[in-house]
């Protein structure tokens, strides 16, 4: 039981720690949209308007894409996890997918006012819903093994337990692939549509 409640206070301490960098991420987002010019609102603008008069149907192309943007911080952080060096990285992926997100929600919220988060919620909001718990879920636990690597490296293994991998990373992973591929196959069937109508809103 004490052991328990032990694991279960470190466990949510890393998970504040990537957290504390994810929220600088987010605030470094804002800082930069504030500063870009006036010239990138019409620049998305017509980018909007280009994306609704040519958007296709479900495309090859579009799947790959989606593969990409689904899976890119939850796999990295997933594979970190088996190198000391995600020590460093995770917390940097961390403020890079922060950055990143509050950046284009602020330039859309900058462009077009209120209903900028409307945009920036039909363009994304299906796939930050699923990717940044999946990030989490996946980068604590790797955070965990990649510093006890960093140990064994660093300390030549004095007075470190050895790393071990068990069946519940595997299981994790696997559970979050699912999650990954169902929140992906809903954003491509779902998020078009909603795109539109929002998009018919705005640029009306």
């Amino acid at each position: 039981m004490k052991w328990n409640r032990h694991r279960n206070t470190l466990l949510l301490l890393e998970l504040l720690f990537l957290a504390l960098f994810f929220f600088i991420g987010v605030v470094l987002g804002q800082v930069l949209a504030v500063r870009m010019p006036a010239s990138v609102g019409d620049e998305l603008e017509r980018y909007l308007h280009h994306f609704v008069t040519l958007e296709e149907p479900v495309s090859p192309r579009a799947v790959v894409s989606a593969l990409v943007l689904y899976f890119r911080y939850p796999l990295l952080a997933f594979l970190l996890g088996f190198a000391s060096i995600g020590v460093a990285l995770l917390p940097c992926m961390a403020t890079a997918f922060g950055f990143f997100l509050s950046f284009s929600v602020s330039c859309f919220a900058a462009a077009f006012g209120r209903e900028g988060i409307l945009v920036a919620l039909a363009v994304s909001g299906v796939r930050c819903a699923v990717t940044l718990p999946c990030f989490f879920v996946l980068a604590v636990p790797s955070w965990r093994t990649s510093a006890a690597l960093a140990t064994l490296m660093f300390g030549k293994g004095r007075r470190a337990a050895p790393v071990a991998y068990g069946r519940a990373c595997w299981v994790r992973m696997a559970v979050c692939a699912a999650v990954l591929l169902a929140g992906m196959c809903l954003d491509l069937l779902v998020s078009p549509w909603f795109l539109q109508i929002v998009l018919g809103r705005v640029l009306a």
